[in-house]
């Protein structure tokens, strides 16, 4: 049956038949009996791009540059890395507690930009009182503040554009993510080498505002709040056993998932790390200059094919493209336990690449897939981040064990083999997900 086009508000900016932004285009009227929405504006699609650039420009100043800080006021390390933890252990037990915030919210919007404000004043008490109180209460806030905007610039995304334009949209949140990274670093960097490592905080602090600006260009009106929430209006039997929270705890394709994760961080997270002590060790003079080319590769990479991967989802579907994570990630792994040359090893930072590409966007679109109609998709998923906070938190800790005791080629190995093992699960056990009909 063709579908009515929709018509434009009045107050829409004009633009041009099929935007060039991803998933600029309108849902599906035809999905579950639902009349069809219009086409998010230009102004939100943007606004949302650079809010997305912005925010992480203020999370890279929480990164390294932290421990870098408060070694220069004179902390031991056993204070920076109690610091460090408390923020660990509130970022891990956050999760879930930070996707039910969101799906009980009536603004996510305004959700997402008091959790800005909030690290924007963290980021300020860094810079104006380096003392063990304040710097560990800011810590705690940030970390609970980072729960609540993963989620919320997901569920802002699935507001905006729908499910059919959730793979694409992705996409592009991944391709923005990863330019104020690298931006960032390198302007915090460069602040932190010419003027001291205090700056670095004073820039993350003014970089609150812009990020907040950017923010308020998303226009409210067209984020459909039930949307955003997962929620779909039909009598569709599949749906209906979703729509409480017990129905979606038992759904087999989350539970596999979140596994899937877990394995994924408990291969990644130790592998650049490990790989660091390594080059340190062969060449420590140029050791600073190739572990940035070790971040700076997989960034640029992502930037340039995530837009790619949430239009193969779309064609491919979602498993092969997981499958294909993993087999980067062994196959990393793999070289690492291998290869000596330290310049050798900053190219095999390509294979880090295509997973970071991969799963920044099919991380949120798979939980998408599984949870939209039940109401809890931002609960869904601060399940999967669980899942992977406790695999990254194993990682470096499990690796480091192997290392020290068997030697790093065999510490890599291993990881090569948690990545092979989660390849295996995603073939045998997870179901194709991109197939379902879901609604806007």
């Amino acid at each position: 049956m063709p579908i009515a086009r929709p018509s434009r508000s009045p107050d829409r900016e004009s633009e041009p038949d099929g935007a060039a932004e991803a998933g600029a285009r309108p849902d599906a009227g035809e999905d579950h009996g639902q009349t069809s929405r219009p086409a998010p504006s230009r102004q939100s699609l943007r606004g949302l791009d650079w809010f997305i650039f912005f925010l992480a420009d203020v999370q890279t100043g929480f990164g390294p540059f932290i421990a870098v800080y408060l070694t220069t006021q004179k902390w031991t390390q056993a204070q920076i890395g109690l610091v460090l933890s408390i923020g660990g252990i509130v970022g891990l037990i956050g999760q879930m507690p930070g996707g039910a915030i969101i799906d009980a919210a009536r603004s996510e919007r305004r959700v997402a930009g008091l959790a800005i404000a909030a690290i924007g004043g963290c980021a300020l008490a860094y810079a104006a009182w380096p003392i063990f109180p304040a710097v560990a209460a800011a810590a705690t806030l940030h970390a609970a503040a980072s729960c609540v905007l993963g989620p919320a610039i997901a569920a802002i995304s699935l507001g905006l554009v729908g499910p059919r334009g959730m793979a694409e949209r992705l996409g592009r949140n991944a391709r923005f993510a990863s330019l104020g990274n690298g931006v960032a670093a390198a302007v915090m960097g460069t602040c932190g080498y010419l003027l001291s490592s205090r700056a670095v905080f004073l820039v993350t602090f003014i970089l609150a505002f812009p990020t907040l600006i950017a923010l308020s260009r998303v226009r409210e009106r067209e984020i459909d709040v039930a949307r955003a929430h997962g929620r779909a209006d039909h009598e569709d039997k599949e749906v209906a056993r979703l729509s409480n929270l017990l129905g979606l705890l038992r759904q087999r394709a989350l539970l596999v998932f979140a596994l899937g994760v877990f394995l994924l961080q408990l291969a990644n997270a130790a592998m650049l790390p490990l790989m660091a002590g390594v080059v340190t060790t062969k060449s420590s003079e140029w050791a600073p200059m190739l572990i940035a080319f070790c971040i700076v590769v997989p960034q640029a990479i992502v930037a340039l094919t995530s837009p790619s991967v949430g239009a193969v989802a779309q064609q491919w579907g979602r498993r092969p493209l997981l499958m294909l994570g993993f087999a980067a990630l062994a196959m990393r792994g793999a070289l690492f336990a291998v290869v000596h040359d330290p310049y050798v090893l900053v190219a095999v930072q390509i294979f880090d690449g295509v997973t970071a590409a991969v799963f920044a966007v099919m991380i949120p679109l798979t939980v998408a897939d599984v949870a939209f109609g039940s109401g809890h998709f931002n609960l869904a998923q601060g399940i999967v981040g669980t899942a992977s906070g406790i695999g990254g938190s194993l990682s470096t800790v499990v690796a480091g064990f192997a290392s020290d005791r068997c030697g790093s080629a065999t510490a890599f190995m291993g990881l090569s083999g948690v990545a092979l093992t989660g390849l295996l699960l995603i073939a045998l056990l997870m179901p194709e997900t991109g197939h379902r009909r879901r609604r806007a």
